[in-house]
């Protein structure tokens, strides 16, 4: 759930934005009361506090120009995909972000909005679908076997080359691997592809290259073991023009994670968002992406 920095704000400071006209008490000590007026005061010169303000102004500038393309239904996929992808764990991944789910679904819904100002500003060219071509990777499922040196991969091989099957390879993944995640369901893995992340790209390039019902005939480094892999499933790419929605989604999502691209799309939106900036301290706080000061007021 790695994000851009300034788009995603802890939902404490975010709740500390929403001040009332009358400065109302948010604690009272021994030594006297802190109000609203005072943490404000205090929360816009922190660096986490001008965060959520640029996300706050972001996000509402986006949502005006293009919150008709993102629906409930698009932001709870999302949301049930990342539940399926972590399970049991969500709740606890959720926690250690200060997260919660409501939350959650708005930082969503921020990156959708974010995505389709991607999309709607950037231009893919054929020589982009084709250089992305080069890259794709349907989905494919694999199993592996994790040990710890070199020698213990070897010997693997070696009996896998005496019975090369699956029922064998998953019997030796639950000996032998440390793995314990996947060791109790013979190294399988979820199916993923050229864009997946979390898996070493070294692991990634050796499981794209087998065939299925082949297996890595030498030991596959990586920075968590020695690895075998075992090819389960692996579709032919086939032709490019049958995957060019794939293709354009995959080039957005690359755009998602260039910073430059970030950058230029955010100046665009923020420039034509009208903003003026009514607290003088924080007159520069888009300084960054528009320059100049937003018109206090």
């Amino acid at each position: 759930m790695t994000k851009k920095k300034w788009l995603v704000g802890a939902a404490a400071v975010l709740m500390s934005l929403g001040l009332a006209s009358c400065s109302k008490t948010v604690a009272t000590t021994s030594g006297g009361k802190i109000t609203e007026q005072q943490y404000y005061d205090k929360m816009k010169q922190t660096p986490a506090g001008k965060q959520v303000l640029q996300q706050m102004i972001l996000t509402k500038v986006l949502k005006k120009d293009y919150g008709k393309q993102v629906t409930q239904k698009q932001v709870n996929s999302e949301f049930n995909a990342y539940q399926k992808r972590y399970g049991k764990n969500f709740d606890t991944v959720l926690q250690r972000q200060n997260l919660t789910e409501a939350t959650f679904k708005q930082q969503i819904r921020s990156n959708l909005l974010l995505r389709a100002a991607v999309k709607a500003n950037t231009t893919i060219t054929p020589k982009m679908l084709r250089q992305q071509w080069k890259e794709y990777q349907p989905n494919i499922t694999v199993a592996r076997i994790v040990v710890k040196n070199e020698d213990d991969a070897n010997n693997i091989i070696d009996q896998l080359k005496q019975n090369g099957t699956y029922a064998n390879f998953s019997k030796l993944a639950k000996k032998n691997s440390i793995d314990n995640q996947t060791k109790n369901d013979g190294g399988k893995l979820p199916p993923f592809n050229n864009e997946t992340s979390g898996l070493d790209n070294t692991f990634k390039d050796a499981a794209f290259k087998l065939k299925p019902g082949k297996f890595t005939d030498k030991p596959v480094k990586t920075d968590y073991g020695y690895v075998v892999i075992y090819c389960i499933k692996h579709p032919a790419k086939g032709k490019m023009a049958n995957h060019k929605q794939e293709l354009r989604n995959q080039i957005i999502n690359e755009q998602m994670n260039n910073q430059a691209t970030l950058q230029r799309v955010a100046q665009k939106v923020l420039k034509n968002g009208n903003v003026q900036i009514k607290d003088k301290d924080l007159k520069n706080i888009l300084s960054n992406y528009i320059g100049g000061q937003q018109n206090p007021q």
